[in-house]
């Protein structure tokens, strides 16, 4: 039989272990999450009240069903979760829609407009800084980038096994495989494959601002590594913008010379691209400083059971598509 304690009476009214009760009308075990969760905290009175382990307290302090019963039911419901919605709430909150299409841009690298990186043998590979099979490398301020995918046809199960290929141009605002002077290289491209949660990670380094456009990065998502060597098998093609206060900070350095005037002028609502709702759904999440480097993260919901509606590449016209350069700004 489970002993219920009795509140201490005090001058203030009553109390347990030296704590005012939230509810003076009501038993000790009533008084609601806030008041059980300091319980446990300052004594682990929990333990002795419920006479239960140190797991199932916690879940049922967590849940909004608060004690009793309900506690009870909903801490049970927490435990069995399914692992597409424990995935989920590890992550964070979804993002309210699906990534929204954008155009792959003039300098996709994809086959559809003349270059194409992804029939090259070593395209598979996690550090994208050097150019495939060379030691050639793009230099900048370190950047790790971890896309999480998520199969929203299948109630937004981490879309484990999908290919997920990016690129993004280098300081000066130059695209490998494009720009001149940067044609033969291949840095800053590359393609992962999604693990059992969903992600792929990068290592790179953080992009320029060129004119016209916010500081932002190419990626198309893939069925399997086996298609992507028809750039028309992709099921997503989106962009990640990267927030103001970090890009400020990385273009103050020697090496991005221009970038720092280019991102003055555009703002993610007057961006050619993400100005239809501000980069609501690409903006991602940065953590670290501009001396050791940035970790940009981003949750991207992908929905097979929509059809694709970007990726198609308007001419490049050969230039630069970055601060200085000779062609127009890529997109």
């Amino acid at each position: 039989m489970i002993k219920i304690p009795e509140p201490d009476l005090t001058p203030d009214g009553p109390a347990y272990e030296g704590r005012l009760l939230d509810r003076a009308d009501e038993e000790v075990v009533d008084q609601g999450v806030a008041f059980d969760i300091g319980t446990l905290l300052s004594r682990r009175g929990l333990l002795s009240i419920f006479g239960v382990g140190v797991g199932t307290v916690a879940l049922a302090a967590c849940t909004p069903a608060g004690s009793g019963a309900a506690g009870t039911a909903a801490a049970t419901a927490a435990a069995t979760a399914s692992p597409s919605s424990s995935a989920s709430a590890a992550a964070g909150a979804l993002p309210a829609s699906e990534i929204p299409d954008e155009t792959a841009g003039p300098y996709p690298g994809d086959g559809s407009n003349g270059a194409d990186v992804l029939e090259q043998s070593g395209v598979v590979r996690s550090d994208i800084r050097t150019s495939i099979g060379s030691s050639t490398a793009a230099a900048g301020v370190p950047m790790t980038l971890t896309l999480t995918i998520l199969d929203m046809a299948n109630g937004d199960r981490p879309f484990e096994n999908v290919a997920v290929y990016v690129w993004h141009c280098d300081a000066t605002g130059g695209y490998s495989m494009y720009s001149e002077g940067i044609e033969n290289e291949t840095f800053l491209r590359g393609v992962q494959v999604a693990d059992s949660s969903g992600s792929v990670t990068f290592t790179s380094i953080f992009p320029a601002c060129y004119t016209g456009r916010w500081p932002h990065i190419h990626f198309e998502v893939y069925p399997t590594v086996d298609d992507i060597t028809e750039s028309t098998n992709a099921i997503s093609t989106s962009q990640v913008a990267l927030p103001e206060y970090a890009s400020n900070a990385v273009y103050a350095l020697a090496g991005y010379e221009g970038s720092a005037s280019n991102l003055a002028q555009v703002s993610l609502d007057s961006d050619n691209v993400f100005g239809d709702d501000g980069g609501a759904l690409q903006l991602a999440t940065v953590t670290g400083d501009a001396t050791s480097g940035y970790n940009v993260a981003l949750t991207v919901r992908v929905d097979t059971t929509t059809a694709p509606t970007a990726g198609a590449a308007p001419s490049s016209g050969g230039g630069a598509g970055g601060p200085g350069g000779s062609g127009g700004p890529g997109n």
